[in-house]
């Protein structure tokens, strides 16, 4: 396992919480933490960290704007505020990404494309977000601008191409918002088909500009795999991949299930799901587009039933109402992916207080150096 490198942004950017220390530190200091908020339940096991724990984003996003002495600027905007922080190259994000970044910031000039101002909502480029498949190659780079009107757009992209051939789609998404969001709702293909596509666990998934992917494919493959192993699925099964977003989990479910049904409030993401599952070949997958606890207590009231529920929430948890409906459905087994120990402490109460039993708790490391947590739980009945 790697020493830890030494961050010249560290103190300045705020992005990477722990950096200071050494990364078995690092995985000890997670570890505690699981431990201190979940340790209650079950015993923990160590946590999976990584061999490299380096340059493993997969999506990596550059705020654009200048400095006091106006030079233009790209990089992450510092903890809690709205100053850029100037970065060429970052210890956490891919390497190539960075390149193509630095690339943008020094085209702008060439073609004397001024950057966004955020406080006169004048100006061109606000962000670039790139992202990459590490198995796949294929790179995506978004332009988001604060107006659809792009000057010399032919030639600039050709000179972007020319330096780095290795990109395989380009798009322009327009977002004139005073908003903290950084893509709008409209974008426009400049090069190739506006996705990528990216190997996980031995399936295929496209990634557009807004569609949620898991940042870190070493880990993430890691995580899922550990899931799969909790969830110990029989070919006789019905599963519900509970917040299924583009349907990654229940995709990789399938292959073990009678049948699946990914449910997803997002409608965007239910299309993706569905190409997917599509692309995957992949027959005994149904996706919903609803509330999970809703369709859950609705498909209890009609008398059918779940034999695993697998749930990844977002970190703010699950609510109430979504924990009473799985109550309800009284799947025989459950699997909990968190990305957030805390709440993931206080829904396990819950369920812990309605007849369900914390079998084994696994953390996984999926963001080296920040002080973010994934961790797979399997409870039983």
């Amino acid at each position: 396992m790697e020493t830890t490198k030494k961050c010249p942004h560290y103190k300045k950017c705020g992005g990477c919480q722990i950096h200071n220390l050494e990364y078995r530190d690092q995985l000890d200091f997670k570890m505690k933490k699981v431990v201190r908020l979940v340790g209650r339940f079950h015993h923990v096991e160590y946590i999976i960290g990584m061999d490299n724990p380096y340059h493993y984003r997969n999506k990596v996003q550059a705020a654009f704007g200048r400095d006091k002495q106006n030079r233009i600027i790209s990089g992450v905007y510092q903890s809690s505020t709205h100053r850029i922080v100037p970065v060429d190259e970052c210890l956490i994000e891919d390497k190539k990404a960075d390149e193509i970044i630095v690339t943008i910031r020094k085209l702008l000039k060439s073609f004397k494309l001024k950057t966004f101002d955020d406080n006169r909502m004048t100006g061109f480029l606000r962000h670039v977000l790139v992202k990459r498949g590490f198995l796949s190659g294929e790179i995506m780079v978004v332009l988001v601008t604060g107006s659809e009107e792009f000057k010399s757009k032919r030639s600039f992209i050709n000179a972007l191409l020319s330096r780095h051939p290795e990109i395989t789609t380009i798009v322009q998404n327009i977002n004139n918002k005073r908003t903290s969001l950084v893509l709008g709702q409209k974008s426009i293909v400049l090069y190739g088909d506006g996705v990528i596509k990216e190997q996980l666990c031995g399936y295929t998934f496209t990634i557009s500009p807004k569609a949620f992917y898991q940042i870190n494919p070493v880990q993430t493959e890691v995580l899922y795999n550990k899931a799969m192993e909790f969830a110990d699925i029989k070919k006789s099964d019905i599963v519900i991949d509970a917040y299924c977003g583009t349907g990654t989990i229940g995709i990789i479910a399938s292959k073990y299930a009678g049948q699946v049904v990914g449910v997803e409030l997002n409608k965007d993401a239910v299309k993706d799901a569905k190409k997917n599952a599509a692309i995957n070949n992949i027959e005994n997958i149904n996706f919903v587009c609803a509330d999970a606890g809703r369709y859950m207590v609705d498909i209890a009231y009609e008398g059918l039933k779940a034999d695993v529920v697998i749930m990844d929430p977002p970190r703010a948890g699950s609510d109430v109402r979504f924990l009473k409906s799985l109550v309800k459905l009284s799947p025989r087994k459950v699997v909990y992916i968190s990305c957030n120990p805390e709440t993931l402490a206080r829904d396990l109460m819950f369920l812990s207080k309605n007849k369900y039993k914390v079998r084994k708790i696994q953390p996984v490391d999926m963001f080296p150096h920040t002080e973010h947590i994934e961790t797979v739980v399997m409870l039983t009945k």
